[in-house]
């Protein structure tokens, strides 16, 4: 019955044996594309995972790619790499491009071309201009993570007060995915301009004395890995599964915090203690949050993804319930995907029910919310006043009384 129903539509469909799909099918890549390259699709069906066997696409003998999708997925976006983000399509102009988007709700063939690869930016057009500003410098670029025996670029920002005001001490920002927070250079989706944020809140007095921020690049293929703290049944199958997000987190608070808090000028109470990321970043913040509610006291929670691993969280919750003072902020587009809003309401009504009181769970859902970077960008400044600024005093509810 679907059958005659497609083709009494009118539809021709050149498809698989398994014809209820959606074909994405790449006519054109760039000249320099290297031909032994495998591309990939990465998008809100799989957690945007940029080298998925899964979502692998095959390469036809008329030098086009395609890849089939099964319908039922609805709307969603996507973009294309050859394995990474770092390898991420672009336009013709060495600029990002905005996530590709598409209705999997109806059989059919999507056409794309990819103009030019990130990686090879200097090959079609000028190499991307760095953005960083003075204050932004690599703490190292090979930090020692003896938890996962891994070594990994780290990026400090200090207040532009900070050299001056020898006797004041600052509270500590800690960011995932490094790699996007101050240069355009250095990022593969768009940077969130943390830098220059920071230096526009403290221009207007909204930056509480200053702040200072670490940056941890992502493992690139071992991200999904580290951001997730248990292997994940949503990724059976691909091969970075997750299961490294507990000793991600015990590198954070027990070798990168302790050295940041012996090299600078830090307020190292979990008050001034900061952590914060997107998609699997805000799932490793709220975790981290919960391993250690003494030392990851403010929480920036953008796009989580928790799907990957909800039931885990929640039940590691229970037995790990967040610091009644910890304050957390959520944020994310009603329509990024088809469970995060609903989760994000569930996490927020879950830690108020675990006793963090109502004053310290910042909650928006912008209806133009796009899992992108500048997304991310637009929302840090209000996210950062909440979290550092002064306390909002309510009265205790009756469960938090309790």
């Amino acid at each position: 019955m679907q059958l005659k129903a497609l083709l009494t539509s009118g539809l021709v469909l050149v498809m698989s044996p398994v014809f209820a799909q959606t074909i994405l099918k790449i006519t054109r890549v760039p000249a320099a594309t290297p031909a032994a390259d495998t591309l990939f699709v990465a998008g809100s069906f799989n957690n945007w995972n940029p080298r998925s066997p899964r979502f692998a696409l095959r390469k036809n003998a008329d030098g086009s790619y395609q890849i089939n999708l099964p319908l039922n997925s609805g709307p969603v976006e996507y973009k294309f790499t050859r394995g990474s983000w770092p390898t991420v399509e672009i336009d013709g102009k060495n600029q990002q491009i905005a996530n590709r988007k598409a209705d999997l709700t109806a059989a059919r063939e999507i056409s794309h071309q990819v103009l030019a690869w990130d990686d090879q930016s200097g090959i079609v057009a000028m190499p991307k201009k760095h953005t960083a500003t003075p204050q932004v410098r690599v703490l190292s670029t090979s930090f020692l993570m003896p938890q996962l025996g891994r070594r990994r670029r780290v990026w400090v920002y200090l207040p532009a007060g900070y050299a001056k005001n020898t006797a004041r001490r600052y509270p500590v920002l800690y960011l995932h995915d490094g790699q996007n927070v101050f240069d355009e250079a250095t990022s593969y989706g768009g940077e969130w301009g943390v830098d220059e944020a920071l230096d526009q809140l403290s221009k207007a007095g909204q930056d509480m004395g200053g702040t200072i921020v670490i940056a941890v690049d992502n493992g690139d293929e071992f991200r999904s890995d580290e951001y997730i703290p248990w292997v994940s049944a949503a990724l059976k199958g691909q091969p970075h599964q997750g299961g490294q997000g507990g000793a991600y987190v015990d590198f954070l608070a027990q070798t990168l915090k302790p050295y940041v808090d012996a090299h600078y000028r830090t307020r190292p109470d979990a008050a001034h203690t900061g952590v914060a990321g997107s998609s699997l970043g805000g799932l490793i913040s709220v975790y981290a949050a919960l391993k250690y509610p003494g030392v990851f006291g403010r929480v920036g929670v953008f796009s989580p993804a928790f799907w990957v691993c909800n039931d885990s969280l929640r039940a590691y919750a229970r037995k790990h319930p967040a610091a009644s003072t910890a304050r957390f902020y959520f944020v994310c587009g009603p329509k990024e995907s088809e469970t995060m809003l609903l989760l994000m309401k569930q996490w927020r009504d879950e830690l108020r029910a675990e006793g963090v009181p109502a004053a310290n769970l910042a909650f928006s859902a912008p209806a133009d919310g796009e899992h992108r970077e500048w997304f991310w960008r637009r929302e840090f400044p209000a996210a950062h006043r909440f979290l550092f600024g002064p306390a909002v005093k309510t009265k205790p509810s009756a469960t938090q009384s309790r």
